[in-house]
């Protein structure tokens, strides 16, 4: 029992959202030539205070050990005896019952190697190893050693300088080690990709995921379902105790089950590549044909059902009794209502997949959390069935109106295609006119001028369903004007921005900007800001103007990135100080065309090819900034120097916030 509350702890580690915490070790390597074929490889590792890491001889049974790989082995180099290790600690855990070995402060671990290849240049290596502090969490570094091609003395007297041993590591910090062994030799370490913002994310996620279980709940595969649960819980439990104890023990299954498919996902894809996807082309075209036929699903074109004999064999497991049956009842409850749960299952797994992270097991635990906890309190409090309103028409109702919703999210991840490859073909208008379109014809169906396959006859219609026509028929209104350039900054963050459209600045507005008088390769950006694109051209304007340049690390898909410019960028305050005081230059990491194979290149950072524009300024801002996040804003001299000397970047922030952040930068470069 104590292994499995650890393990839980562990899956729940992301609860802290401090994202500086995950990732405890920071790493560096050197390579030292022992002979003509023969090299000594060094991971060496800081280890954040409190903090411990377990060692490769960790004893089975215990916490995860070190495992190092080696990619590019093959026909290309041997491994010459077992890896060495630093100094360690064992010290018995109580929960594996077991004698652990681990790392404190620091760690070094060292292999020989024998060439076989003399043509190789690099080693490719991946760790996997765990961390430990309250919590534990397992992470994955890789990390690449460049093979010299003449003995490296200048390796040897940094590593003599600056030599990670127990008689120097405590006196030396850890920023002043890396920059002097990142001057004498190319280094690789996992890059921070974790957003400022993320916390935040996770929760939005959370609340979306909540209120979707919700809407689950008052589906026609779902709602019939309460009473007939509650029944069963009532008869079966001999009393009123083991009643409510077999009802939490259902609830709690329901969410284990739907929190596992969304570990799942993480796990198969990999929490750092599902962010790597969101603003991937096809990624965004296959999420748009997904969603829609989980819309045409919900309008009542057809049904999306799993095999009956899954739900036969899972049922005949329930009647089994015990916890067993209880674990299978909530089973048979995901297969039966998988046909109304399933296209909302799928949604939020697809937009949670956009934030990347554990944002899919975060979702999971949102949704059937909203689904199992009125599961739990009807079976508690029988008498509440008494108050439920019976089933019937207005079921289908809330599976229709969900299936208009899915309809117009699917638009989004079509013009987050669209915009990455900057094909123009749905832009504000268009994409304006299609939500019209959809909502429009949602308040038709809601006022009952429409109906569809599965809906029952009605004479008339109720007052909750025309309160809420009202209010989509008021949304639908509030977006018409937008086709003639109002900004509409309820919705702001979906349509594609002002910019990206047949009129950027309103019907019959014209170009805010001459052509004549835009300064040598700037455009007209967001609010009608003078903005480059390029990054040399707009440093030598800011040269010319002597003014400080503002970097805007952004993304055609970015969806806080357009959040930032409509609700931040567009204040009074803010607007003046980009428009007359710094020089604006916006860089598109997702900007998906490439480079001249002349200034194509592997990175130093990270060991990636550079092919795009868009991996040229994703590779700048991780090299320099340490970071992959968007938004990303930073304040520069003519040097790229960061002009904020305690808060150099920032991201998603207040208006007052990035007030302030923005006096402080100028301040400091008029000194």
């Amino acid at each position: 029992m104590k292994k499995l509350i650890y393990i839980f702890i562990t899956l729940l580690v992301f609860v802290k959202g401090n994202t500086q915490i995950l990732d405890p070790v920071k790493w560096t390597t050197t390579i030292e030539k022992k002979s003509e074929t023969n090299f000594i490889l060094t991971f060496n590792g800081v280890i954040e205070k409190d903090w411990h890491m377990y060692s490769q001889f960790t004893p089975d049974g215990g916490p995860l050990p070190l495992e190092i790989n080696f990619k590019n082995q093959k026909g290309n180099f041997n491994l010459i005896g077992k890896s060495k290790e630093s100094k360690t600690k064992t010290a018995y855990n109580d929960i594996f019952q077991v004698n652990e070995t681990f790392f404190e402060h620091k760690a070094q671990i060292t292999q020989e190697i024998e060439l076989l290849n003399p043509k190789i240049k690099t080693i490719e290596t991946e760790l996997n190893y765990q961390v430990c502090k309250d919590v534990c969490i397992n992470l994955e570094k890789k990390l690449r050693f460049i093979i010299p091609s003449s003995a490296i003395s200048t390796t040897e007297a940094v590593e003599k300088k600056i030599a990670l041993d127990s008689s120097t590591t405590d006196t030396i910090s850890k920023k002043s080690v890396n920059s002097k062994i990142e001057q004498a030799i190319p280094t690789v370490s996992k890059i921070e990709t974790s957003k400022p913002n993320e916390h935040r994310g996770l929760w939005s996620i959370f609340f979306i995921a909540f209120l979707s279980g919700f809407a689950a709940l008052l589906t026609p595969c779902v709602f019939p379902m309460i009473p007939m649960t509650v029944s069963f819980f009532t008869k079966q439990s001999k009393t009123k105790a083991a009643g409510i104890r077999n009802a939490i023990f259902y609830g709690i299954s329901i969410i284990v089950i739907y929190v596992l498919l969304g570990f799942l996902v993480t796990w198969i894809f990999g929490a750092d590549a599902l962010n790597a996807l969101s603003t991937n082309v096809w990624f965004n075209i296959i999420f748009f044909i997904l969603l829609v036929v989980f819309a045409a699903s919900f309008l009542g074109a057809f049904e999306i059902m799993l095999p009956n004999s899954w739900a036969n064999k899972v049922d005949s497991q329930a009647d089994r009794g015990g916890v067993i049956g209880i674990l299978f009842m909530a089973l048979a409850l995901a297969i039966v209502s998988f046909s109304c749960t399933g296209p909302i299952v799928g949604t939020l797994l697809v937009e949670a997949a956009s934030k990347g992270g554990i944002a899919p097991i975060i979702g999971m635990f949102g949704f059937s959390l909203a689904l199992a906890l009125p599961f739990m309190l009807f079976a508690m409090f029988p008498g509440w069935l008494h108050s439920l309103p019976k089933s019937g028409g207005w079921l289908n109702t809330v599976k229709v109106v969900l299936g208009f919703l899915e309809l117009a999210l699917a638009f989004k991840f079509l013009s987050n295609a669209d915009l990455v490859l900057q094909l123009h073909w749905l832009e504000r208008e268009v994409f304006l006119s299609i939500w019209i379109a959809i909502f429009g014809t949602l308040s038709l169906y809601l006022f009952g001028k429409i109906t569809l396959p599965h809906d029952s006859p009605s004479s008339h219609i109720s007052v909750g369903r025309l309160s809420l026509g009202l209010i989509t028929l008021a949304f639908t209104v509030y977006m018409i004007p937008g086709l003639w350039g109002a900004p509409l900054k309820i919705i702001n963050a979906f349509p594609p921005p002002m910019e990206y459209s047949e009129s950027p600045f309103g019907v019959g507005a014209g170009s805010s900007v001459e052509a004549s008088i835009l300064p040598d390769g700037a455009k007209s950006g967001p609010h009608r800001l003078v903005v480059f694109h390029d990054y040399e051209k707009g440093v030598a304007y800011a040269k010319s103007v002597n003014k400080p340049i503002m970097l805007d690390f952004t993304g055609h898909a970015c969806v806080n990135c357009r959040k930032m410019e409509n609700t931040v960028w567009s204040d009074k305050k803010i607007l003046n100080i980009l428009k007359n005081q710094v020089v604006l230059i916006s860089l598109y990491v997702d900007e998906d065309i490439d480079l001249p194979k002349s200034e194509q290149f592997i990175s130093k950072t990270t060991g990636s090819e550079i092919i795009t524009v868009g991996d040229k300024w994703t590779d700048f801002m991780i090299s320099k900034y340490k970071t992959n996040t968007q938004p990303l804003y930073v304040l520069t001299d003519f040097q790229g120097n960061s002009l904020n000397v305690n808060q150099p970047t920032v991201s998603f922030v207040s208006v007052n916030e990035y007030e302030n952040w923005l006096k402080e930068g100028i301040s400091n470069f008029k000194k």
